[in-house]
């Protein structure tokens, strides 16, 4: 009698996909948020191959000729102050991203912590967050951005300085979200048996509850990034950032009080303009592909 080896009556285990490799699934799915992914990897590029190669004080005036047009020696030419623009760029795209980090990470950060204490603790502390921030949202943020950037001095004003006025009311939307979420989450049946088992609300909170909204809170970071990034743009080109710093706003600015398409000097404000437009618009294909792929109902499948 002849017995048959044990692996072939087994059925196969069947090998799940990573995560990485789900994820690259779903962009070629998803274009918009592939292209999105695409021009922030080639901006980041642009950015850390060049603060590795050029000279920082050519992002600051008289350290080159003035008014250059495009050349070999001046890719994106110079302005009307001696800056060579190539490396303006480079150092303003750092800056620019940088406020966009502070800002959108203290504001989610602040959001998630005040969204999961509202929703999961309820009572008092929900109706007392929610009545804020009820009474802070139909508040122009725009409008409370300029008033406190318009009262400092202008030699106060620093990256950080401006991190902190984008940031103050950028707690507001991830709060709201957040406690939408967990307010359905924490309702669950896996929430329920680890309450019935011993767990500690804190246990709940960042074993349960916290790994299920990643997506949620990715997509949340994304916009807070992109809605400072845009107020860093605004505030400057009103001449209100940091002056001397070559940020894309400050360029912007400094080109219109020079008045530099009546002058000729064309190449001035339209670099750090499409500049603008591309970091502007991959921020937004990102935060619309994330919402997309953190919300269920809308995701698209293969």
């Amino acid at each position: 009698m002849t017995t048959t080896p044990m692996a072939d009556t087994e059925p196969q285990a069947i090998r799940q996909p990573s995560n990485l490799t789900l994820f690259l699934r779903y962009l070629r799915r998803n274009k918009g948020l592939a292209i999105g992914v695409l021009i922030l990897i080639g901006l980041t590029l642009f950015t850390v191959i060049g603060l590795l190669t050029v000279n920082p004080k050519q992002a600051y005036p008289l350290s080159v000729a003035l008014k250059q047009p495009p050349s070999l020696k001046y890719p994106f030419g110079t302005d009307f102050y001696g800056r060579n623009l190539l490396v303006a760029m480079v150092y303003g795209m750092y800056q620019t991203a940088l406020i966009g980090l502070l800002a959108g990470g203290i504001g989610t950060a602040i959001g998630v912590v005040l969204g999961f204490t509202s929703a999961y603790f309820g009572g008092w502390i929900d109706a007392t967050i929610r009545t804020i921030c009820q009474i802070l949202t139909p508040i122009p943020v725009l409008l409370i951005q300029v008033v406190v950037a318009g009262s400092l001095d202008k030699r106060d004003v620093t990256i950080l300085t401006m991190s902190i006025i984008v940031a103050m009311l950028a707690w507001m939307g991830p709060t709201l979200v957040v406690r939408a979420q967990v307010m359905t989450m924490k309702e669950r049946q896996f929430v329920s048996v680890a309450k019935l088992s011993g767990v500690s609300d804190m246990g709940i909170i960042f074993k349960e509850i916290l790994p299920n909204l990643l997506p949620f809170i990715a997509a949340a970071f994304v916009g807070q990034v992109f809605s400072a990034v845009f107020a860093s743009f605004y505030l400057a080109i009103l001449g209100l950032g940091p002056l001397r710093e070559p940020l894309l706003g400050n360029l912007i600015w400094a080109a219109q009080n020079q008045g530099a398409f009546f002058n000729g000097w064309w190449w001035w404000p339209i670099i750090p303009s499409c500049a603008m437009i591309l970091i502007l618009g991959a921020l937004a294909l990102v935060n619309m592909g994330l919402d997309e792929l953190a919300n269920p109902r809308v995701r698209r499948t293969e």
